[in-house]
């Protein structure tokens, strides 16, 4: 009886043993086995990154800046004047005067039919628009309608008459396309120009002007 409980436990711990050397050759193959693939997927991807970063550059479509091209001239300072000019003629007889006043509105803005190449570009996050020179949007800008003779004695022609208003246009001209009244301007254009490209989205922008053309 004695011996046959011990051949029980003996193959009991047989049993045992088999079982757990098993289970651990199952588990260290399952472990080399994950090692393996962790191996060849990081050999696989060698090449590859990954990694997170904030992209603060900004486009600006050629649709969009065909948009703002197209309007045209853009008024940015409206100043009206009034110049009273004079001639004399001298005669045998006695001189003639003619005093006229002369009333007109000089528009000052940009022509954006006028940009160069390349006048809107992208720096990271900001548009950076270099607009045309001030200019004098309208060239006829004496209200002729509303010309009155201030005095008038003797005898006048038309191309004496023509000569005192293109002395006026020369004196309306030189008074208001002054530094001062371009400076105003390019001021108010800086300002309309930076809330048109707000409204499109571009939240930071920076503004130039070309320089006048020397003539």
């Amino acid at each position: 009886m004695e011996k046959q409980t011990n051949n029980f436990w003996d193959t009991l711990k047989w049993l045992i043993t088999r079982i757990s050397i098993t289970a651990w050759m199952i588990i260290a193959s399952a472990i080399l086995i994950v090692i393996a693939v962790v191996f060849a997927l990081a050999w696989l991807n060698h090449d590859n990154h990954f990694s997170l970063s904030t992209n603060d550059s900004i486009n600006i479509t050629s649709t969009q800046i065909k948009s703002i091209e197209n309007i045209g001239e853009w008024e940015f300072l409206s100043i009206s004047d009034e110049e009273l000019v004079d001639t004399i003629s001298r005669g045998f007889f006695g001189d003639s005067e003619l005093v006229r006043i002369y009333y007109g509105t000089l528009r000052l803005g940009v022509n954006l039919h006028k940009v160069k190449p390349g006048w809107i570009t992208t720096h990271k996050d900001t548009v950076v628009a270099t607009l045309p020179a001030i200019e004098l949007l309208d060239n006829d800008f004496i209200d002729e309608a509303k010309t009155q003779s201030f005095y008038e004695s003797g005898t006048w022609s038309q191309a004496d008459r023509k000569a005192l208003y293109e002395k006026a246009y020369r004196a309306m001209r030189q008074r208001c396309m002054n530094p001062k009244n371009i400076e105003i301007a390019e001021k108010n254009a800086a300002l309309q120009f930076d809330n048109l490209l707000r409204s499109m989205g571009f939240e930071f922008t920076r503004i130039k002007f070309d320089k006048p053309e020397k003539k």
